[in-house]
């Protein structure tokens, strides 16, 4: 994703482009991997990472419902990955203090989207491929390519959040 230093705190966008689906699990591995130096699944540098576990997906489908999960339960591991080139987030909910200097420090950015919308949101994915982690069921990594997915921006590359008291 380019010129993520113009977004800002609050501003909606229309992201066209590939992410990949990352939950608690695929986190801790990918954190395990990074410490004992072992390749990642996918490059990191410049890469977007979406909180979701798509459901199973349906006869003739793309993908199954893909909402956001909660992204504080990833905040442990976030930081080691905006170090190793992260460039954004999605998910849903406030993040902690840490990863919120860790997304300032490395110039990332997180978005939410629309929760409880999962299944209107898997229209906007035009190309989905599990990629890492089969085991993990739902929680494996996918690959995925959307078009016009909706973002809001939740903490911008300057650590200013939609969550901060005004």
């Amino acid at each position: 994703m380019r010129n993520l230093n113009s977004l800002k705190a609050g501003q909606q966008i229309i992201f066209s482009g590939t992410i990949y689906t990352a939950r608690d699990q695929a986190h801790k591995r990918m954190a395990e991997a990074i410490k004992a130096k072992k390749r990642l699944p996918f490059e990191l540098e410049g890469a977007i990472i979406y909180y979701c576990g798509p459901t199973k997906t349906p006869k003739g489908g793309i993908i199954g419902s893909c909402g956001p999960t909660t992204s504080a339960r990833m905040d442990e591991f976030t930081p080691a990955l905006l170090a190793q080139g992260l460039s954004a987030m999605i998910g849903k909910g406030a993040r902690s203090k840490k990863v919120k200097d860790a997304i300032k420090k490395y110039q990332g950015v997180y978005f939410v989207t629309y929760a409880g919308c999962g299944a209107l949101l898997s229209k906007y994915i035009k190309h989905a491929e599990t990629i890492a982690y089969r085991d993990l069921g739902p929680e494996a990594i996918v690959k995925l390519e959307v078009k016009d997915f909706p973002l809001i921006v939740a903490i911008d590359t300057h650590g200013r959040s939609i969550y901060d008291a005004h």
